[in-house]
């Protein structure tokens, strides 16, 4: 099979594995923190828990299958390894990614009363901190999966700075997704947004990484 065929097969997977992936990851995670009738610190801790342990569902989506389009071209890699290694990255990437809104909403539940709740800060700045968020993120999630590379492909150490780009790009078009979302449209244009932004950004990560990975590739033929 062509390097070609891995290439499209790759951002395909990505694709397919963020729309099923993070989207039962999101639907999950939000309709456990809504069923649950905790407020306060206890609520914030509570949906701090289930946000990460629900990123498990994604890990499980996109790891089986990321390995499935990758297995032809790299045989040695072992399909636990690289399954463990995306389970593991994923989840201590959502806790570093969860963290930051969750101190600020301890912080904010334990002020006083009458002070005045922080202002909402701009786009611009929110979709920065994103692609910031996301760099970090590709790093975490992408050293796991090194970790199962390392020993069987030649150069493996491009993959986190290919992970970081990729995320760096993709992260502020979940947030944007969101906010689009959030925008008072009837429930099924809503999901229709998210659907829709989550396709696009598992693409364009997997574009991103995929020419990497392709790198990768000819490099170990």
């Amino acid at each position: 099979m062509t390097l070609k065929i891995l290439y499209y097969r790759w951002i395909g997977v990505n694709a397919l594995g963020e729309l099923f992936g993070l989207g039962l990851t999101l639907g999950v995670g939000f309709s456990i923190i809504a069923s649950f009738d905790v407020g306060g610190v206890g609520g914030i801790l509570l949906a701090f828990g289930v946000a990460v342990l629900s990123g498990a569902i994604e890990a499980v989506v996109v790891g089986l299958l990321q390995w499935w389009a990758l297995h032809p071209w790299f045989p040695a890699i072992s399909r636990l390894r690289w399954f463990l290694g995306t389970l593991g990255g994923a989840l201590t990437a959502y806790v570093l990614g969860y963290l930051p809104s969750t101190l600020m909403n301890l912080s904010q539940a334990a002020a006083p009363a009458e002070q005045a709740p922080m202002a909402e800060p701009p786009q611009w700045l929110v979709l920065l901190l994103a692609a910031l968020l996301g760099a970090v993120a590709g790093a975490v999630l992408s050293f796991a999966q090194w970790l199962a590379m390392r020993g069987s492909v030649r150069g493996a150490k491009i993959w986190i700075p290919a992970n970081m780009l990729a995320w760096a790009a993709g992260m502020p078009l979940v947030f944007l997704g969101i906010d689009i979302a959030n925008r008072g449209q009837p429930l099924w244009q809503s999901l229709g947004i998210m659907a829709v932004a989550l396709l696009v950004t598992g693409a364009v990560v997997g574009a991103i990484h995929g020419a990497f990975l392709v790198r990768l590739a000819r490099g170990n033929v």
